[in-house]
C-alpha cells in the first residue's frame, strides 16, 4: 500500500539530517534508500534523524494521498450538470469530475492559496463563483481567462496580497465582484483591466482610509457600490469626481467614522445613499446639496458609543436636495418639535423605528406627500399620540412592537382615510371593545396587523368600515368573541385570516359568516371542543377557502362531512396533532389536495382510503407510528407507486416492528401472500383429513355393521 501511495505522486520535502536543510525528490527508489538508512546525496544521517524523516516522508505521503482523495471527493450536485456546491470539503484543488457544463460554483471554506490560468480552465461554462475563506493570497495574471461567461466572483474572506493587472481578465461580462474582508487598504490595489460590465462591487469590511476612486475606476454600468465599515474619515470632491458619471446608484458608506464630507461632493442622483452610524449628519447632508436621492440612511446601530442627539436644525440640510425615503433608525431626538419637520415635506416614507419618542410634536404641517410612517419599537402610550393628522395620505402605518402598553382610543386615525396598511402588532394591546371606534375612518383598509397582542373583546363587528380588508391577522392575541353573529360578517372581500394560537372559540357556528371570499384560513393552536371537527355550519359559508390549517390543535378526529361544503380546497393541514385515523372519503371529489397529516398517531392506512384520492394528490404521512407488517402492506405498496404523492418520504418510516424502526417505508419489501410450499402443505392437510373422515366413516360403519 506504500508503494502504491509513492508511486502515484512524487512529494517533495526538506530533510533535517544536516546542518543545511537539501531538498529531497522523493520517489520509490529514495523510499528505498530512507528504508536502509541512507539519504540520496551521500548525506550522513544517523539512525534517530533517519528515522524522523522516515516518518516525515510517510506523513507526507499520505498527506499527499489524502489531498489528492480529497479532490475526487463528490461535491453535491444541486443542479443536474448546472449547479454544484464543494463547501468545506478540504479541497486544494478543483475536482476534475465536475462536468465542463457547471454554472454555478460554491467552492468555499476550501484551501486554493493561489488562482492560476488552470485553476478553473476546465470549466468554461461557469457563470457564478464562490471562493468565500479559501486562503487565496494571489491571483495571478489569466486566472479567468477561460472563463469566458463568468459573471459573479465571490473572493469574501480571503488575504489577498497580489492581484495581476489581468486578474479578472477572460469573462466577457463580469457583473458582480466581492472582495469582503481581503484586507485591501487602497482601492488602487485592485486591477481596473475588464470592469467595464461591473454592475456591484463590495468592498466592505476592509482597512481603505481614502476613496480617491482612479480615473478609469468602471462607472458605466455600476449601480451598487459598497463601502462599509472601512476607514473613511474624509471624503472630498476630487475623490469621487468620477462618480458624477453614475446614475441611480447605490453607495454605502456606513460603519465609517466619517468626520467630513466636502460640500457639494456628490451631486447627482443616487438610488440610495447609505451614512448609517456617522455622527455629523449635517456635514453629511452638506456633502450631498443638490442631489436626488430616493432613500438616504441616516441611522445608526445598538450597541455603539452615544451619538449627537438630533435637534430640529440638524436635519435643515435635507431643504436644498431632493429625498424620497428617510430612515434614522436608533437615533436620539431632543426638542422634537414641529420645526424638526419642516425639511421633511418631500418625504415619501420616513422610517423612526426605535427613536426613543413617546410622541410626535402637535402643529407638524406641509406632510401631505407622506405615504408611508413607521414608528416600531417606540413607546407611544397612545395610539392618539402618533399626531396621525399631520399625515392625510398615509398610506402604510407601522406601529410594531411598542415599548408600552398601547391604548387604542377612539378616532385617532380617523383622518386618514387612504390608510390601507396598519400593523399594530407586538404592542400590548389590550381592548375591552374591539375595534371599530378606535379603528373609524379608516375606509380604505386592506390589510390589517394585530397579531402578538394581549387580548381583544369583540362584542359586535370586528370593524364597521372594513368593507375593503383583505388581510387579517390576529394571531397569538387573546381573542374573546362575545356576540352570536359571525364578528367578521361585513368583511365580504377578506381573502386571508389568521386566528392561530388565539384562544377563539370554534363552537360558535356563525363564526365565519359573511367570509365567501375567504381563500385562507388559519386556526392552528386552537381547539375543538372533544377535539373533534365536527359536522356542523362552521365552515358552510367558506365556499371559495383553498387552505385550510388546523395543525396543532390536538385533535382526534374529523367528522367525514366537517369539510363537506369545501368544494375548492387544495391544501389542509391536521400536522401535529392526536389523530389515529387517515380518512379521504371527504375530500373525494375534489379535482387536486395536499393533506398533511404529519406527526400524528396513524399506525395503518387502508388501500381503499388511498385510492379515493383526487387524481393531483400529495399526502404526508411523516413522522407517524407506521406498522410496517401485512396489516398495512396496502399504504407500502401505494407509496412504491406513487412516489411523486408522497412529502417528505424520509421521514415517512416504520415504527413497527422493532425490527424495521426507522427504516423509510418506501424501502420495505413484505411478503404477505401463501407461497407455493404453503399451498402444498394446505393442500396435503385437506387430503389427509379427508382421508382421515373417510376411514373414521368406514370403520365406523363396519363396526355398526357388527353390532
Amino acid at each position: 500500500m506504500l508503494r502504491r501511495r509513492f508511486s502515484k505522486r512524487n512529494i517533495f520535502l526538506r530533510t533535517t539530517c544536516s546542518q543545511q536543510a537539501h531538498p529531497v525528490h522523493l520517489t520509490l527508489a529514495a523510499l528505498s534508500h530512507f528504508l536502509q538508512g541512507k539519504i540520496p546525496g551521500s548525506l550522513p544521517c544517523s539512525a534517530m534523524a533517519c528515522g524522523s524523516c522516515l516518518l516525515i516522508a510517510t506523513v507526507l505521503a499520505c498527506a499527499s494521498y489524502g489531498a489528492t482523495s480529497a479532490a475526487d471527493t463528490m461535491c453535491t450536485e444541486i443542479t443536474v450538470n448546472k449547479s454544484y456546491s464543494c463547501e468545506g470539503l478540504g479541497l486544494r484543488e478543483i475536482p476534475g469530475r465536475l462536468p465542463v457544463t457547471t454554472e454555478i460554483l460554491d467552492f468555499s471554506f476550501n484551501m486554493l492559496p493561489s488562482l492560476q490560468s488552470s485553476t478553473f480552465s476546465g470549466l468554461k461554462s461557469l457563470l457564478y463563483l464562490d471562493l468565500t475563506r479559501c486562503q487565496i493570497n494571489w491571483v495571478y495574471e489569466g486566472a479567468f481567462h477561460n472563463n469566458k461567461h463568468l459573471q459573479t466572483i465571490v473572493l469574501t474572506g480571503n488575504l489577498l496580497m497580489f492581484l495581476s493587472d489581468t486578474a479578472f481578465a477572460g469573462p466577457q461580462s463580469l457583473k458582480q465582484l466581492v472582495l469582503t474582508e481581503t484586507g485591501i487598504t487602497t482601492i488602487s490595489f485592485i486591477p481596473m483591466t475588464n470592469l467595464d460590465s461591473l454592475d456591484t462591487l463590495l468592498l466592505g469590511s476592509n482597512h481603505i482610509s481614502s476613496l480617491q476612486l482612479p480615473l478609469n475606476f468602471p462607472t458605466q454600468n455600476l449601480k451598487y457600490l459598497d463601502f462599509q465599515m472601512n476607514h473613511i474619515r474624509v471624503i472630498t470632491a476630487e475623490d469621487v469626481s468620477i462618480l458624477q458619471k453614475t446614475s441611480n446608484i447605490t453607495l454605502i458608506f456606513k460603519g465609517n467614522d466619517i468626520l467630513r464630507v466636502e460640500p457639494g461632493a456628490f451631486q447627482s442622483h443616487f438610488y440610495t445613499l447609505d451614512f448609517g452610524g456617522c455622527t455629523d449628519i449635517p456635514g453629511v447632508l452638506a456633502g450631498i446639496q443638490n442631489s436626488v436621492v430616493q432613500t438616504l440612511w441616516l441611522g445608526t446601530f445598538q450597541d455603539v458609543e452615544k451619538e449627537p442627539d438630533i435637534t430640529p436644525d440638524v436635519l435643515q440640510g435635507l431643504c436644498n436636495m431632493s429625498v424620497k425615503d428617510l430612515y434614522l433608525q436608533l437615533r436620539h431626538f431632543r426638542n422634537l418639535n414641529a420645526d424638526t419637520f419642516r425639511c421633511l415635506t418631500k418625504l415619501r416614507k420616513l422610517d423612526l423605528t426605535h427613536t426613543h419618542i413617546s410622541s410626535l410634536p402637535p402643529g407638524i404641517s406641509g406632510m401631505s406627500s407622506l405615504r408611508e410612517l413607521v414608528l416600531n419599537v417606540n413607546s407611544f402610550e397612545h395610539l392618539c399620540n402618533i399626531s396621525s393628522a399631520a399625515f392625510p395620505s398615509l398610506t402604510h402605518l407601522h406601529v410594531k412592537g411598542n415599548l408600552e402598553t398601547l391604548h387604542l382610543g377612539s378616532g385617532c386615525l380617523e383622518k386618514l382615510a387612504e390608510l390601507q396598511h396598519l400593523d399594530l402588532s407586538h404592542s400590548h394591546i389590550e381592548s375591552p371593545d374591539c375595534c371599530s371606534k378606535a379603528l373609524s375612518g379608516l375606509k380604505s383598509l386592506r390589510h390589517l396587523n394585530l397579531s402578538h397582542n394581549t387580548k381583544l373583546h369583540l362584542r359586535d363587528v370586528l370593524l364597521e368600515e372594513g368593507s375593503s380588508l383583505e388581510l387579517l391577522d390576529i394571531a397569538f392575541t387573546h381573542l374573546h368573541v362575545d356576540t352570536s353573529q359571525g364578528p367578521f360578517q361585513n368583511l365580504h372581500l377578506l381573502t386571508v385570516l389568521n386566528l392561530s394560537s388565539s384562544s377563539i372559540n370554534t363552537s360558535i357556528q356563525h363564526l365565519f359568516q359573511g367570509l365567501e371570499n375567504l381563500v385562507l384560513l388559519d386556526l392552528s393552536q386552537n381547539t375543538f371542543e372533544s377535539g373533534i371537527v365536527p359536522k356542523n355550519k362552521l365552515f358552510q359559508q367558506l365556499s371559495k377557502l383553498e387552505v385550510l390549517i388546523l395543525s396543532s390543535c390536538e385533535l382526534i378526529a374529523v367528522d367525514n362531512q366537517a369539510f363537506h361544503s369545501l368544494r375548492k380546497l387544495q391544501h389542509v393541514d391536521l400536522s401535529h396533532n392526536k389523530l389515529t385515523a387517515f380518512s379521504t372519503d371527504v375530500f373525494s371529489k375534489l379535482k387536486s389536495i395536499y393533506l398533511n397529516f404529519a406527526y400524528n398517531r396513524i399506525r395503518t392506512v387502508p388501500r381503499d382510503q388511498l385510492e379515493s384520492l383526487p387524481a393531483h394528490s400529495v399526502i404526508n404521512l411523516s413522522y407517524n407510528p407506521l406498522e410496517c407488517t401485512c396489516s398495512n402492506i396496502g399504504l407500502i405498496t401505494w407509496c412504491k407507486q406513487n412516489p411523486d404523492k408522497i412529502k417528505d418520504p424520509e421521514g415517512t418510516t416504520c415504527s413497527e416492528p422493532k425490527s424495521l424502526a426507522g427504516v423509510l417505508l418506501v424501502t420495505v419489501s413484505l411478503s404477505c401472500g401463501i407461497n407455493t410450499a404453503g399451498i402444498v402443505a394446505v393442500v396435503l392437510a385437506v387430503l389427509s383429513c379427508g382421508a382421515i373422515a373417510i376411514w373414521g366413516a368406514h370403520y365406523f360403519k363396519r363396526n355398526y355393521q357388527q353390532i
